[in-house]
């Protein structure tokens, strides 16, 4: 008669069971050793789901035995508590071949290594590698196409998300109430899959929770003590977008390009951030860069060559130690949410590697002030040099962050100059909001944008642009306090405004009785070729769609508004042209137009 020794692995995923069951195993000696029992018995203790499975495979195992003809014993001595202590060591891996040795036993296994072991150490050991077909988990039947999500709960129905980020639709999808013992066999079976899959990973396993990628699929498994029933969420990218597929403008795509290494990528759940960090990932792998990726669970969908890391000894900063000796040129850190997160982010960029960060906020504005705190105030540009904003799957909003010494919006005198970090709207270079320390807090004050003066400002302002007329008929003049100005006016008038040595804007300082600053003024000539395109016109609930000729694709374009200048845009896929309405330049496009044939469209001459 044959004996064999099952170990721990064999047991849990089930393919012992699947051996008495084809009649593989017959007429035999079964030998469970008592430190496979008990390491089972202490993780159920621990509300570990592979405890509970290991637990309900011996039941099965007695049942089937009675029909095979395998007898089941239990041998060996309790594990000591340097044994529990040291078992992810090997220490209960080696009890078990010690069992094996002692009765002259075959060795079942399903753990390579162990496998391994047995065979130096001269024991007799069957490797089982488990044969699970995908398509047989009994959870992909929830999903089709469309499904973002679905939400399994003990007692309750069945649900799912359904449509695309911004754009879903949370719906019931069987009227058949949900069983404690039927979640359980949906993550036993996930449980298996783990063990004989590549492509699967145990993310997080915690008293109560476990947390699993298989293939494109992040599992959350939570029951009691940790929740107060079984419940299963199951979450599946519904799609993979490039950057063509967003409505990204020829300035940005060249920052996103050229210039940004320190990027955050910001937005509400479910509103598509991940999605966008995923294309900035294969962008830059397809432009020649090493990427390499922070994630836990590691669930973002990116090109091969692009390789991800989740955390090293349970934190980043370990991880963060390994990726300086692999000299990557970006990494995307998805996502930053503990304090010891940011500091990581910080540190990483600070060394000169390029970070794409994933943070949950709902506004650009909520994504930087998670920062403050975190690391020092003065370094924060030095860190983000540009935030993103995602709403309903596209971008919204871009916010550029630069440090200067000024005197702070609204106030006047010139010794409260102090370091003050001015946050922009990138697409029109907009001062929307200021961060700088006020006593001895950090504050962000926005900086409200008046479009219309009037009374006694307007009659100052009408003023000093008669006066400053003289040198440059097209002068601009801002009034930024009661006492200060700023004059814009050709670069080439500069010279005799300020006079040799600034003796003459002396002169019309002591005359006007403010302060002037005297600018180059940008001048951007409307040049305008024979490039038009012609273009179809429509909207749906969120978006803007310009389309053109799927040949000009991936091309950039020009839209002018009544002969001037607005924006210059990427077409991307099918030769669409796609601006969120809830963006600054969607809204300004809605508020400046009245028709289509307010709008024009130029193919940009490179």
């Amino acid at each position: 008669m044959t004996t064999i020794v099952a170990d721990t692995s064999v047991i849990i995923n089930g393919n012992l069971a699947q051996q008495l069951e084809s009649g593989s195993i017959r007429n035999s000696d079964l030998i469970i050793p008592q430190a496979v029992f008990d390491e089972l018995q202490s993780q159920a203790s621990n509300h570990k789901q592979q405890g509970f499975v290991g637990l309900e495979q011996i039941e099965k195992l007695h049942k089937l035995s009675e029909d095979s003809g395998v007898k089941i014993l239990l041998k060996g001595s309790h594990p000591d508590i340097n044994d529990i202590k040291f078992a992810s060591s090997g220490r209960i891996d080696a009890l078990i071949i010690d069992i094996a040795k002692q009765n002259d036993a075959i060795l079942y296994t399903s753990d390579k290594v162990q496998h391994l072991v047995a065979k130096a150490e001269d024991v007799q050991t069957v490797f089982l590698k488990p044969k699970v077909v995908f398509e047989k988990l009994e959870f992909l039947k929830f999903f089709d196409s469309t499904t973002m999500s679905i939400h399994l709960k003990e007692n309750q129905f069945p649900l799912a998300k359904r449509g695309k980020p911004g754009e879903f639709l949370l719906t019931q999808i069987s009227d058949e109430l949900l069983t404690r013992d039927y979640l359980k066999i949906i993550s036993s079976q996930i449980l298996s899959a783990t063990s004989i899959s590549d492509s699967s990973n145990v993310e997080i396993s915690k008293t109560g929770a476990s947390v699993i990628q298989h293939d494109d699929y992040r599992i959350a498994i939570t029951y009691p003590p940790f929740s107060e029933s079984y419940e299963i969420t199951i979450v599946h990218p519904t799609v993979q977008l490039s950057l063509d597929d967003y409505s990204i403008s020829e300035s940005l795509m060249q920052r996103l390009t050229d210039r940004a290494e320190g990027i955050v990528i910001s937005g509400a759940p479910g509103s598509g951030k991940s999605t966008l960090a995923s294309g900035l990932a294969n962008f830059y792998h397809q432009q020649g860069k090493i990427v390499k990726t922070f994630e836990s669970p590691r669930d973002l969908q990116v090109n091969s060559g692009i390789t991800q890391y989740s955390k090293l000894d349970g934190s980043f900063d370990n991880t963060a130690d390994i990726l300086l000796l692999v000299r990557p040129d970006y990494t995307i850190f998805d996502e930053v949410r503990r304090k010891e997160d940011f500091t990581t982010f910080s540190d990483l960029r600070l060394t000169g590697v390029g970070m794409v960060g994933v943070i949950h906020a709902n506004s650009p504005l909520d994504a930087i002030q998670r920062f403050i705190g975190k690391i020092e105030l003065g370094i924060i540009p030095n860190v983000l040099d540009t935030v993103v904003f995602v709403n309903n799957g596209d971008i919204e909003k871009v916010y550029d962050l630069e440090l200067k010494v000024k005197v702070p919006t609204g106030m006047t005198e010139s010794d409260l100059a102090r370091p003050v970090i001015e946050i922009r709207n990138f697409e029109n270079n907009d001062l929307e909001h200021e961060i700088y320390t006020f006593g001895e807090e950090n504050v962000i004050v926005p900086v409200q944008q008046r479009d219309e003066k009037v009374g006694i400002e307007k009659l100052a302002e009408d003023k000093i642009k008669d006066y400053f007329q003289r040198y440059d008929s097209n002068a601009q003049v801002d009034i930024l306090s009661n006492n200060r100005v700023k004059v814009s006016v050709h670069e080439d008038c500069i010279a005799s405004i300020i006079g040799r040595g600034g003796s003459n804007i002396d002169e019309i300082e002591k005359l006007l009785k403010v302060h002037i600053d005297v600018v180059a003024k940008d001048s951007e000539e409307l040049s305008l070729t024979s490039n038009d395109l012609p273009f179809s016109f429509s909207e749906s609930k969120t978006t803007l769609l310009l389309t053109v000729n799927r040949e000009f694709t991936s091309l950039h374009a020009d839209i002018f508004l009544n002969g001037k200048f607005f924006t210059s845009v990427r077409i991307g896929k099918k030769g669409q042209i796609k601006i969120p309405k809830r963006s600054d330049i969607g809204r300004n496009l809605l508020n400046q137009t009245s028709s289509q044939n307010d709008i024009q469209l130029y193919l940009k001459d490179f």
